[in-house]
């Protein structure tokens, strides 16, 4: 497991304060790996292609993705501009929009 994605879940765990996600979201962070976010909190993935079922999937590059969880990028801006790539629910997106915020 790469040290972005560390970083990433320990942070994102932070963030969530224990209470978990109300559905099933994955990141992808290019060259890196994913990350699941569930009831249970945030934990990388098993899976370095990032196939674990989700209800929604972020796509970004790890700068990207490193400005978002740092709070320099809003996420509904890397979406907007092309950074982040969402497939699946938005109303899952935005949600986790607030966690990431």
């Amino acid at each position: 497991m790469s040290d972005v994605v560390t970083a990433a879940v320990d942070a994102l765990n932070a963030r969530l304060d224990g209470t978990g996600f109300d559905g099933i979201a994955k990141f992808v962070i290019m060259d890196e790996g994913s990350i699941i976010i569930d009831n249970d909190g945030a934990r990388a993935s098993k899976d370095m292609a990032g196939d674990h079922e989700a209800d929604v999937t972020l796509t970004a590059d790890t700068d990207t993705f490193q400005q978002i969880i740092e709070g320099d990028l809003n996420p509904t801006t890397a979406f907007m501009s092309g950074r982040m790539k969402i497939d699946g629910d938005m109303g899952a997106a935005m949600r986790l929009g607030g966690v990431l915020s």
